[in-house]
């Protein structure tokens, strides 16, 4: 289950172009979910997840992410514009901030699955924990 993603976004365009981004970087996406159900029906398939925080049920990403990391152990990094809407008790890696760019999703990612370090001055905002 090595390199599998989870992307929780309800924009569907924003969802393809992740999708697109971890496809050519070598990654293999396991399921794109747009709200708590899918996510959640997915995670045990994935190593990490890209989640946003305000999705088509409300702002549930950071409910999302604290059940997928518990119950899973899937890594979380949130994808979103709203970064203070996270909360302080989201087990998650750290966000990047919409609008996104490639090589911040791709750092995000290899940082998820321990290859590389990641590239903070690219978007990726590494969590104080």
């Amino acid at each position: 289950m090595t390199k599998t993603a989870l992307i929780v976004e309800d924009e569907i365009f924003v969802a393809l172009d992740l999708e697109r981004i971890l496809t050519e970087a070598g990654y293999r996406v396991a399921a794109i979910a747009a709200d708590r159900e899918g996510a959640l029906a997915a995670a045990n398939q994935c190593e990490f997840a890209f989640v946003d925080v305000n999705l088509r049920d409300g702002a549930s990403g950071p409910a999302i992410a604290r059940a997928i990391a518990r119950e899973h152990g899937v890594k979380v990094v949130f994808v979103t514009a709203n970064p203070a809407q996270i909360g302080d008790d989201a087990p998650a890696l750290g966000f990047v901030r919409k609008p996104f760019s490639e090589r911040a999703i791709r750092a995000a990612a290899s940082h998820a699955v321990g290859d590389d370090p990641p590239l903070t001055d690219e978007g990726l905002v590494l969590s104080a924990a």
